[in-house]
């Protein structure tokens, strides 16, 4: 029989991977000032983009010699960038533990098409990061957004390293220390852990990733959105605001005020802090619930805000379509929306855990998950 309907609800029952719950404050009305209408060119859009890149400097702890850029396209747009201007020069070692790692294993085996060795780990697992060749260039995900295995720390990096690394952070940063000594590229996207507005990325370069773009010239044509020298120097102008495509004001203005909210929360130590105890409060669940897993094996590994979930029972005939059963229920009665497993990862489910989410309405879902399970138990 299924147990009783919780009595509690989530007040916000947004736990999407991506875009992510905005900032419990969030008032469309804050954005009222959003130069709409102007130019990005103008005073004022470019103070505003460059408040965007300082503010960002400022809570990440990035170092004062490295460059921050915004352009187009969110995470992808960042990473292909990267990827695109930078890799060539040496062979790359391309990591992948979750689906958007293997994309870009992908893109660097069949369309730059330059020598590399591949390092794979099933979902829930992860590459030994201290048994690549760093005198290559590495390419791999922070937190796996897709299997909820992250990188439990940069250690494995060696600070003496000959190639560049190339990390996507998108469901990292604001979330998780990251070692800037270790990464020399950083990517990630305003819709993730801050749950700004989609379309737009962030791009942070190392002086020695920007050595390398003034001194290396990919043998393939590069589009426009991704040219960031000219004349074999740094386009400067694109780490100061003023950005290779337009950007959406309106968006900026919203990015502008998840960051003025994350420093009221406590800056970056906040924020992990808030995502760290989210994450806490499923892991407690799991533990005293038989029929519930982490995907991730290892507790070092696993995320604090894409948190990956398999279901364990006996009992269960179809897990694919038993997962998407339980996600449906918890749709339906609107106390956790979007919280199937992605796509190509094994059947489960994926909540997000990020500091925008608050642990009580985590608390307040878990029981109506109990609850879900047991339903589609007794309709089997």
């Amino acid at each position: 029989m299924a147990t009783q309907i919780p009595a509690t609800r989530p007040a916000n029952p947004r736990f999407s991977s991506g875009p992510c719950a905005k900032p419990p404050t969030h008032d469309l009305t804050a954005l009222s000032d959003a130069p709409l209408g102007r130019s990005h060119r103008a005073a004022v859009g470019k103070a505003r983009l460059k408040q965007a890149i300082d503010d960002t400097r400022d809570i990440l702890g990035v170092p004062d010699d490295y460059r921050i850029g915004i352009v187009p396209a969110s995470d992808t747009g960042a990473y292909e960038m990267a990827m695109w201007s930078l890799l060539g020069e040496r062979p790359a070692e391309m990591v992948a533990w979750e689906s958007f790692g293997a994309g870009w294993v992908t893109d660097v085996a069949k369309q730059l098409k330059i020598d590399h060795t591949v390092h794979t780990a099933e979902y829930g697992e992860i590459v030994d990061m201290a048994a690549l060749n760093y005198d290559n260039d590495v390419c791999f995900t922070w937190n796996g957004t897709t299997s909820g295995v992250r990188m439990p720390n940069g250690d494995a990096i060696p600070a003496d390293r000959a190639g560049l690394t190339l990390c996507d952070a998108t469901s990292a940063a604001f979330a998780m220390d990251l070692p800037w000594d270790k990464l020399d590229v950083t990517t990630f996207s305003w819709q993730k852990v801050l749950g700004g507005e989609a379309a737009h990325g962030m791009l942070i370069l190392s002086p020695c990733a920007v050595a390398r773009l003034e001194s290396y010239t990919p043998p393939w044509p590069l589009p426009k959105i991704f040219r960031l020298t000219k004349g074999g120097k740094l386009i400067e102008g694109i780490f100061i605001g003023e950005t290779i495509n337009t950007p959406s004001m309106l968006a900026v203005e919203d990015y502008l005020f998840s960051l003025d909210w994350a420093r009221s929360v406590g800056g970056l130590q906040g924020l992990i802090a808030r995502a760290d105890a989210n994450a806490h409060a499923i892991s407690s669940f799991v533990e005293t619930h038989d029929w519930i897993e982490n995907l991730a094996a290892v507790p070092a590994t696993q995320s604090t805000t894409s948190v990956c979930l398999k279901f364990t029972d006996d009992r269960i005939t179809d897990g694919a379509a038993f997962a998407k059963a339980v996600a449906k229920r918890l749709a339906d009665e609107n106390v956790a929306l979007d919280v199937g497993a992605y796509r190509d990862a094994p059947p489960g489910l994926r909540i997000w855990c990020g500091g925008t989410v608050e642990t009580s309405d985590i608390k307040a879902m878990l029981p109506w998950l109990e609850w879900a399970f047991e339903a589609e138990i007794a309709a089997q």
